[in-house]
């Protein structure tokens, strides 16, 4: 068993269906999570909803059901995008689980013990969409001048009796881990503004809620219910047994890394760890804020009526060519825009023109003039070499390198510049010329070529994992020989002398066109 390897998403907040955005997230875990796999690693990848806080409770009035049924049906949804767009997680973690809240009665507990928690009055603002509680220093006006949160939401005054953690004590603690451990926030844009945060001082904050009671009790105190980020938070640990510490929970936490969304950054960096600390619980070992998906360069509201269904887009394009796009498009941890233009482009020109147009290329080539067999191999000259050290090089340096750093979109580049290499080499091989001229070099060549599709396509699977696996299987390769450190053309032989065939494959990507309602 391969070294453990723990990865979350943040998890869902389901009070409503998902969007594009938390279909985004998910498949960048999961190219991450399969890229770790066939590195070899034993990976534990949790994802799951955040069912509890006040606007569930408010969503499942105005429905006129019970949050509990509420949160059953919308879990569901979200548990359906992620089957719908082969999201391999280990782990879908629901907060009303009876299991999450021992969990997380835990968690209080030793944070009650170290004497971090104080019961006192809050009156402050309070946001119910953010679930999250501002200084009045934080506040911006609207345009009609009303006081509104840092994300443009509305706040309330509040006042009620609460527990408080002494989240002031941890200012110096948390300002010796971000200098001590700097990639532990990423990227440096949001480690920068968490930097700054802490080091404006750090008030105390109120956990606890009685104004409602969809939620994890605090222990012994039944008239409160734990502050919703409390809750969530946990849902990393519960996932593991916690408070058992024996078994996965030992195997793998802390977690190597959280992939969240820029606006809960604060909520993973300066109150997660300070709960964990006060626990004495080890810290996660990376958290990632990744940007923003934009519909068109504006962020997606109902208002707007340009809320997507990423399923619907799944359907219209193809599921990997969705991953495909979303992780190609954007700079990772940086805001960027989506479009139906944007994914056939992409689709069309890089999956179909370039990959599929190369394998299709070569694989109808020998299933019509080699009956299928695969080609023998006569002694490879310079081209042959210099092409194998390109797509060497972007298959077990460049794009391991840049996707184990979380740079996704330059280890597809690194891909796709290796495609481009190899489309440059058939077309100056030319093996329809050689067929006639020199049938056995056209044999080499079509080696050569078949063996760099084979590591592309074992290369760019975390993308657009289906299609290489149909690609990887007509091709006879080896299930143990598709993983980076493994991949290459040694296995090439042996399926060769087996009598190894192939017949002429169907185009793996389909030429896509823009649907009438886009154009």
């Amino acid at each position: 068993m391969g070294e453990p390897y723990y990865i979350t998403t943040a998890i869902s907040y389901p009070n409503g269906r998902p969007h594009i955005g938390h279909a985004y997230e998910a498949i960048a875990a999961d190219v991450i999570a399969r890229f770790q796999r066939q590195l070899g690693r034993d990976v534990r990848f949790q994802t799951g909803t955040d069912e509890h806080g006040l606007k569930m409770a408010q969503k499942a009035r105005e429905l006129g059901v019970t949050p509990a049924e509420l949160a059953a049906e919308m879990s569901q949804y979200f548990i359906d995008m992620c089957d719908n767009l082969n999201v391999s997680y280990d782990v879908f973690q629901r907060t009303t689980e009876p299991r999450h809240h021992a969990a997380t009665q835990e968690l209080w507990r030793r944070m009650e013990a170290k004497g971090d928690l104080y019961l006192d009055r809050y009156e402050g603002w309070y946001s119910i969409r953010d679930e999250a509680y501002y200084d009045e220093s934080e506040l911006v006006a609207g345009e009609g001048g009303e006081k509104l949160s840092p994300q443009g939401t509305p706040v309330e005054w509040t006042v009620e009796e609460s527990w408080f953690f002494r989240l002031s004590n941890y200012a110096g603690p948390l300002l010796k881990l971000y200098a001590e451990q700097p990639d532990f926030i990423g990227p440096d844009s949001r480690r920068n503004e968490i930097m700054r945060f802490v080091e404006g001082g750090l008030r105390d904050l109120s956990v606890s809620r009685t104004s409602f009671d969809w939620g994890v009790k605090v222990p012994g105190h039944d008239a409160h219910v734990m502050y919703v980020w409390v809750d969530a938070l946990t849902n990393y640990l519960t996932g593991l047994g916690f408070p058992d510490e024996s078994g996965d929970f030992a195997r793998y936490w802390p977690a190597d890394l959280h992939l969240i969304g820029k606006d809960i950054t604060r909520f993973h960096t300066v109150y997660w760890p300070a709960f964990l600390m006060s626990a004495g619980i080890a810290l996660p070992r990376h958290v990632f804020s990744h940007g923003f998906l934009l519909n068109r360069g504006q962020k997606e509201s109902k208002s707007l009526g340009n809320v997507t269904d990423p399923i619907d887009l799944a359907q219209r394009f193809g599921v990997d060519t969705l991953r495909y796009f979303l992780m190609r498009e954007v700079a990772f941890g940086q805001d960027g825009s989506y479009s139906p233009e944007a994914i056939v482009m992409r689709g069309n020109t890089e999956l179909g023109n370039a990959f599929g147009n190369l394998a299709q290329r070569t694989l109808g080539f020998i299933a019509k003039n080699l009956d299928g067999y695969l080609p023998q191999i006569f002694g490879h000259d310079p081209a042959d070499a210099d092409l194998f050290a390109v797509v060497d090089k972007a298959v077990r340096t460049d794009i391991p390198q840049a996707f184990a750093a979380l740079a996704l979109q330059q280890g597809i580049d690194a891909w796709l510049q290796a495609v481009f290499a190899c489309n440059a080499y058939i077309d100056a091989q030319a093996p329809w010329t050689l067929r006639k001229t020199d049938p056995e070099r056209m044999q080499t060549v079509l080696a050569t070529l078949y063996i760099c599709i084979a590591q592309l396509g074992a290369a760019i699977a975390p993308v657009i994992p289906d299609s290489a696996a149909r690609l990887l299987d007509v091709m006879g390769v080896p299930a143990e020989n598709r993983g980076y450190e493994s991949v290459g053309g040694h296995w090439y032989s042996p399926v060769a002398e087996n009598d190894h065939r192939i017949v002429a494959p169907t185009p793996l990507f389909p030429r896509l066109e823009l649907p009438a309602e886009d154009a």
